[in-house]
């Protein structure tokens, strides 16, 4: 039984791309530009659908949801990967691995859920759109999303719970930019066999039954739209939909990817670019998809400029924020030489 207590590590060593040090400045430079358009892009989206009474309806509630979400879950990852690309050593405690694998873990698991329900959204609203208000009533919402942020956060318990139980005879390097359930499995002394088939069936769960019922909800949405006489009417229907379309092809298709595909020696660092796009290109890239694309938003925005204005101010503090980074950076380098 003494392996079992040495096998818990103080702390983590996160490897990510040390093999390859010139990736670190451009990694350093995309990660922070992608969190700070992250950040201003879903704040901004959660203020303004807040403050706009016209956008208080099921589809831009949970859109807020959304944002909500991707905040909390590049937070949950980035600061911490930014202070070790640019430190010599790149550690994690086990409490802060802990943490972030739960973290990470669950937010992923309820955005999987709430992509599926914000497509049942839209079916309801084009193929029984005089049924939609009773049918998406705000009861019924706010028990969507409550379902889906519980479920995640439930999953998040049993398989956090699990990974962490797996010995690990001291090992600690771990092969990722941060705490996730693959890697950490592959530093465990024991076989993995039973965790690795418990991770394919809720990947299976979480992953491909809700995006099934993405793909069937817009089989009757397209049927819908081509019955709709008016040309007008049919590209304001796509349009509403193609937003959720794009952004549930880069999230699922990604994820499926890293979950669902058979571990290989060859795909070491794709795994760890696959992560890294729907753990932060994709969060980055929803508030853009979402504002761009659609003309209801864009109008809120116009209306409500004046009080979101003190966003802007934050991003002319990003020089200060970048400056900080690089501060506490070569800090750090100096107190760890």
């Amino acid at each position: 039984m003494n392996w079992v207590n040495k096998s818990v590590p103080q702390e983590f060593i996160l490897l990510g791309f040390t093999d390859q040090p010139w990736l670190e400045i451009p990694l350093f430079v995309m990660f922070l530009f992608s969190y700070i358009l992250t950040i201003f892009g879903n704040l901004t989206i959660i203020l303004v659908l807040h403050l706009d009474f016209k956008l208080h309806t099921p589809m831009y509630f949970f859109l807020s949801n959304l944002s909500l979400l991707d905040l909390c879950y590049t937070t949950s990852t980035v600061p911490q990967m930014l202070v070790n690309i640019c430190n010599t050593r790149k550690v994690i405690s086990y409490g802060g691995c802990v943490a972030q694998l739960f973290i990470f873990l669950a937010l992923g698991s309820t955005e999987c859920l709430l992509l599926a329900i914000m497509s049942f959204d839209r079916f309801v609203a084009i193929c029984r759109p005089l049924h939609y208000s009773i049918v998406m009533h705000q009861r019924l919402c706010l028990q969507l999303a409550a379902a889906s942020w519980i479920s995640g956060f439930s999953n998040s318990v049993l398989q956090s719970t699990w990974t962490l139980k797996m010995p690990l005879c001291g090992h600690k390097e771990v092969d990722h930019f941060f705490c996730e359930v693959p890697a950490l499995l592959k530093l465990s002394c024991v076989e993995t066999t039973a965790n690795e088939a418990e991770l394919f069936f809720i990947s299976v769960l979480f992953l491909l039954i809700p995006v099934t019922l993405v793909l069937i909800s817009y089989a009757f949405i397209v049927q819908a739209v081509l019955r709709i006489q008016s040309a007008e009417g049919r590209r304001k229907a796509f349009g509403t939909c193609g937003s959720h379309l794009i952004v549930v092809s880069l999230f699922y298709g990604t994820a499926i990817s890293m979950y669902l595909q058979p571990p290989s020696p060859r795909s070491k660092d794709r795994g760890k670019m696959v992560s890294l796009f729907y753990g932060i290109i994709a969060p980055m890239l929803n508030p853009l998809i979402y504002t761009l694309r659609n003309k209801e938003v864009k109008e809120a925005f116009k209306r409500n400029i004046q009080m979101i204005s003190f966003l802007t101010n934050f991003s002319a503090s990003c020089p200060i924020f970048v400056i900080t980074i690089e501060n506490y950076c070569n800090l750090s380098q100096r107190k760890f030489p």
